[in-house]
């Protein structure tokens, strides 16, 4: 993927990370993809955000989806 591409969507995903409530599918699901396009784990992304993985709901801590 072309570099403005990718910062476009890494933009864009942390936008809807931020709208998303923490432990929700549509969370877990944004903040996986935003991990596979960074290259940052999910503990890293959450501090980013200002959240501690013991603050996000455990319910859903796996992606509901494969990439």
């Amino acid at each position: 993927m072309p570099r403005m591409l990718d910062l476009r969507r890494r933009n864009a995903l942390w936008e809807r990370l931020r709208a998303l409530s923490p432990g929700t599918a549509a969370f877990e699901d944004t903040l996986h993809d935003l991990s596979v396009l960074t290259g940052w784990h999910r503990a890293r992304v959450l501090a980013a955000l200002g959240l501690a993985e013991s603050e996000v709901p455990t319910t859903l801590a796996l992606p509901t989806r494969q990439s």
